[in-house]
């Protein structure tokens, strides 16, 4: 269903959708400066591209995804060439694009306004159902697993030996003197797991920092494990702090963020640099030369062309080799692993991170390659992306980690000593989603950035439309407008007043000691319109110029895993229906309230928002502070 929806989407956004609503999502460069075109590592034809556009739009585009290029004519006609790319390299505005050697790139560079766009990823969704269908058919290992995973140690009335329960190891707990008590609870579980284990991290408790410890003592155990997310992103996070400990990471597919540090040990990297790379490539050009100049009659043509392919597969086979043999940690994405440079690998562990935000079907590419699985993540925060409402109604939602949590709960460890937050921000989130269970380190308890501050408060736009006692405010409206089709909802108000609220806090607090301390900031909002108009907003306000680099304006989601000193959040929803849409996924804003270490100010309309429990709560909690 999934598959269905996303294919029929990606059509109608192909066909109906005006240019600049793709480019303004995100979904398309336009105009494009067309770069170079050269041979990678990889003997892939490449071409370089530069996005000409407005720079302050988030795109999507990333390692890994298709892509295809278009050219307009003066009618704003669009027209497709007929072949797709993949995206080998994003940073900033430039992009490197893989694209099949056969003669078709010439077109693009001739032609007129080019532009470059997302393409249905088919790939992904293959990669899925070859891994169901083989986990469905599966026996030994694999089969295993999934029998554990799908059966529940819980059920009454099941005769013991229908139970299936997760078997450990017994050996003695091991001290590590600087995890906490419950992160090291959760290496133990890690390590005495045969089966599974899932470390389950609220914000700020140093679930990286736990499962790195894991990770480390597993490779004292075994020789290389396979590490795994959903994201890029998330990959590119783990593999660094491994990187950081010490540990030899091979990166395989591209970081999103490039830096000299992650690139050094991505694959493609590596290849280059190994001393075998130069004669491997001069045999790969001789290939090419051969086959460009190929003279009518030469009867020796095939056994040359051969000879040169044999002798490249060779080294290719012995660098691949030699770069496998050293790597500790092989890290990818789900999908990433089931990249042919991995065929027939077989590991003693796989640890998935940020397993609450992955497909269970994207869980079981890298699961046939192994004999245990641990999870990490944290299934009260962002759940996986799921485009079709049939589908997560149908139980596409409910992720791995989840299914096992339910199942086996004895396998679960959750860390309950947060780092981050203040802890009158941390304790609602702690009693509305863990059970009260998660406490605030002393350290960081009463942090605060001004003397007698309020750490949450919460500004109820409603006051201002109604109230005329704001006169400032009185005739303008803080209702949410609706912009596009698809491209969501903005509240113009309330996106200025929140830029007052933050001028007026940081006022009370002096430049000197924001630049002295660098005080960072995060702007939220749920709603991607609503990020773009902020955006603009501080970009034009000159009191915010000194502060530019302080400052970051995202969704929730592009605020996953990080944190910040003072979190603005605006909410934008506010119509007299009380329609909240989506903002009732409350694991979001679970994400959202969590990212502040000292400040939290919230804007929305109450009268709207308050009529969901949830935010009724939070809302009478920041009142009575």
């Amino acid at each position: 269903m999934e598959y269905a929806a996303e294919k029929d989407a990606f059509r109608k956004q192909t066909e109906e959708m005006g240019l600049m609503r793709k480019v303004k999502r995100g979904d398309a460069w336009y105009p494009l400066k067309m770069g170079r075109s050269y041979y990678n590592s990889l003997n892939q034809l490449v071409v370089e591209v530069f996005r000409q556009g407005d720079d302050e739009i988030e795109h999507n585009f990333e390692f890994g995804r298709p892509v295809c290029f278009f050219s307009t004519n003066g009618a704003d006609k669009v027209k497709y060439f007929n072949f797709t790319g993949t995206v080998s390299y994003v940073d900033g505005d430039r992009m490197v694009v893989a694209v099949p050697d056969n003669g078709q790139l010439i077109d693009v560079q001739g032609a007129e306004s080019v532009g470059i766009q997302l393409f249905f990823d088919e790939t992904s969704y293959k990669m899925m159902f070859e891994a169901l269908d083989r986990v469905m058919r599966a026996k030994g290992r694999l089969g295993y697993l999934r029998d554990l995973f799908y059966s529940s140690s819980q059920e009454t009335g099941v005769s013991s030996q229908g139970r299936m329960k997760a078997e450990t190891f017994s050996f003695a707990p091991m001290h590590f003197s600087y995890l906490n008590r419950t992160q090291e609870d959760a290496v133990n579980k890690v390590l005495q797991a045969k089966d599974v284990a899932i470390v389950h991290g609220p914000p700020g408790t140093g679930k990286t920092t736990t499962l790195v410890e894991a990770i480390y003592e597993t490779l004292r155990r075994e020789n290389q494990v396979l590490v795994c997310a959903q994201s890029n992103m998330a990959v590119d996070w783990i593999s660094e702090k491994l990187v950081d400990r010490g540990i030899n990471v091979l990166r395989i597919g591209n970081p999103t963020r490039v830096n000299d540090k992650m690139l050094s040990f991505t694959y493609e990297r590596r290849f280059e640099a190994h001393p075998d790379y130069e004669l491997l490539w001069a045999i790969r050009k001789a290939i090419r030369d051969l086959r460009a100049h190929r003279k009518r009659g030469d009867d020796k043509y095939h056994q040359k062309l051969e000879r040169l392919k044999e002798r490249a597969t060779e080294l290719e086979v012995r660098i691949n080799a030699q770069l496998f043999g050293e790597a500790r940690v092989i890290a990818s994405t789900l999908v990433g692993s089931a990249n042919r440079l991995l065929e027939g690998q077989k590991f003693g562990t796989l640890f998935i991170d940020e397993a609450a935000q992955a497909l269970e079907a994207a869980c079981w590419i890298p699961i046939r390659r192994v004999s245990r699985v641990i999870l990490a993540g944290d299934h009260c925060q962002l759940p996986p992306t799921v485009k079709s409402f049939a589908a997560m109604k149908a139980g596409l939602g409910k992720t791995l980690m989840e299914r096992i949590v339910d199942n086996h709960p004895e396998t679960v460890t959750l860390l309950k000593m947060q780092y981050r937050m203040n802890e009158e921000i941390m304790r609602f989130s702690s009693d509305w989603f863990y059970g009260n269970q998660v406490e605030s380190a002393p350290e960081v308890k009463y942090r605060s950035i001004l003397d007698l501050d309020i750490p949450m408060t919460w500004i109820d736009t409603s006051e201002f439309s109604e109230n005329s006692e704001n006169s400032d405010y009185s005739d303008i409206s803080f209702k949410e407008q609706f912009v596009g089709e698809s491209f969501g909802r903005i509240n113009k108000a309330e996106a200025e007043l929140t830029l007052l609220v933050l001028e007026q806090y940081f006022q009370k607090i002096g430049k000197q000691r924001i630049l002295d301390e660098r005080l960072d900031v995060g702007v939220i909002s749920p709603y991607r319109a609503q990020v773009q108009y902020l955006r603009r907003l501080f970009k034009k306000k000159e009191f915010f110029k000194p502060y530019r680099s302080l400052i970051s304006v995202n969704t929730v989601d592009g605020f996953q895993g990080q944190e910040r000193d003072i979190i603005l959040i605006s909410l934008v929803r506010a119509n007299d229906e009380g329609q909240i849409g989506f903002l009732r996924d409350l694991r979001r804003m679970n994400v959202a309230i969590t990212r502040a270490r000292m400040k939290l100010i919230i804007l929305g309309d109450a009268s709207t928002m308050t009529r969901h429990p949830f935010y009724k709560r939070l809302y009478d909690y920041i009142d009575a502070l």
